[in-house]
């Protein structure tokens, strides 16, 4: 165990590492400044024990209800050997639908080692295959409903096709056979520790590329989606795609066979009818990779962590409430809905610009605290040169606002 290792083990208090799956390295790219965060994470603290005892407990996550509606509508989907999902990813690729495609679940079965090492030879060899085998299932798009375009609401990303020009695929991967993959297990480096990730689908030589397939119980109502939910299923493609190039990579293959354009796949309107639409996660990729790269960074964030900094949830709360205001957060409304320790951070930021969020801070043209801000729109005299222009600014807004309450009255 190196001393960076020994330090990280201290912190959570000897506990074993909490592992990170796809929503919480998407939840990492949330607020990428926030210097506890990335040291809780990458330290591999149990978040929601801690919240809890420090007296603010997360208040949100998925609900039962949620988890089953959402577990019903993939089995929809996937559904008769996945004959309807080809039709709806083909269809949205802009590709001719395959009449027949094999079915390969990687969900069962196998140890954890066992699936990751089956899922990365089946997904390799979808690339130069070997002498065919029988498949676990056949897609037969015959079978399926009536051929008809999904929708793509007017915002889920730049839609594209995969046989475009500018999504050429490998030679490998064309004119062969489609293959879905369901549920396969792939890895990721997060702070110097694997961790295994399962996506939804993976859909290979469709249009002569890989796409992540990823199906979600939200719907999309009149073409539009709800923004912050949409934001979030990017983000979480994005792990996944990132992953599956890094497959690729260390298999000695072009980790751009991976498409960056995400099949997302959701209820339409108020029905359990799927509709299918893109989604370009090139920005997602560049957030998650910085992310990545800076908790991997670890001993540079260590460097700037007190000797006697604990999140040891065993700890006395008064101990970890006196540590965890060592190390200097980011608080911002947004954190209220990925990060446990939200409601901790909300309450400290208290009389803090930067509670009310990030626009608002940045509008403010620094100003920290918010008595400062009221004192300058009261007309208070600035000490700082640098704040003349917000001051003025305030004491306009100050007395448009008083106008406008007088006229009011």
């Amino acid at each position: 165990m190196t001393s960076s290792e020994q330090r990280l083990a201290k912190i959570r208090g000897g506990l074993p590492p909490r592992r990170h799956n796809a929503r919480t390295i998407a939840a990492l790219t949330g607020n990428p400044g926030c210097t506890r965060r990335a040291v809780l994470d990458g330290a591999g603290v149990d978040k929601p024990s801690l919240a809890e005892r420090v007296g603010f407990p997360a208040r949100f996550g998925q609900s039962r209800f949620a988890i089953t509606r959402g577990n019903t509508f993939e089995a929809q989907v996937k559904a008769d050997g996945g004959a309807e999902l080809l039709r709806l990813v083909a269809e949205r690729l802009g590709v001719p639908v395959p009449a027949v495609a094999s079915w390969t679940d990687l969900g069962d079965g196998d140890e954890l080692a066992g699936r990751v090492e089956r899922s990365a030879a089946l997904l390799t060899d979808a690339v130069t295959p070997h002498e065919p085998t029988e498949p676990d299932g056949v897609a037969d798009p015959r079978q399926a409903a009536s051929p008809g375009h999904a929708g793509s609401p007017g915002h889920a990303g730049s839609p594209g096709h995969a046989g475009s020009p500018g999504h050429a695929g490998s030679p490998d991967l064309v004119d062969q056979g489609a293959a879905l993959f369901d549920h396969p297990l792939l890895g990721l480096e997060v702070a110097g520790r694997r961790v295994h990730l399962e996506p939804d689908l993976v859909a290979a030589r469709l249009g002569g590329r890989f796409h992540v397939v990823e199906i979600k119980s939200f719907p999309v109502v009149d073409g539009q989606a709800d923004a912050a939910k949409l934001a979030a299923a990017a983000v979480q493609s994005a792990v996944y795609v990132l992953a599956l190039r890094e497959l690729l990579a260390t298999r000695g293959l072009d980790p751009d066979l991976v498409s960056h354009e995400v099949v997302l796949i959701c209820p339409r309107d108020f029905t359990n009818q799927p509709v299918a639409h893109l989604l370009d996660v090139r920005k997602q990729l560049l957030v998650v990779r910085r992310q990545l790269d800076r908790m991997a960074q670890l001993d540079e964030l260590l460097a700037g962590v007190p000797a006697d900094f604990t999140a040891d949830p065993a700890a006395d709360p008064a101990t970890l409430v006196a540590s965890l205001s060592q190390v200097p957060a980011r608080y911002a409304p947004d954190c209220l809905a990925s990060c446990e320790l939200a409601y901790f951070c909300r309450q400290e930021a208290g009389g803090h610009t930067a509670a009310l969020g990030r626009p608002v801070r940045e509008a403010l043209g620094g100003i920290d605290r918010v008595a400062e801000v009221l004192a300058l729109a009261a007309g208070e005299p600035v000490a700082d040169p640098q704040r003349a222009e917000a001051a003025a600014l305030l004491r306009t807004a100050a007395r448009l606002r008083a106008e406008a309450l007088s006229g009011a009255a």
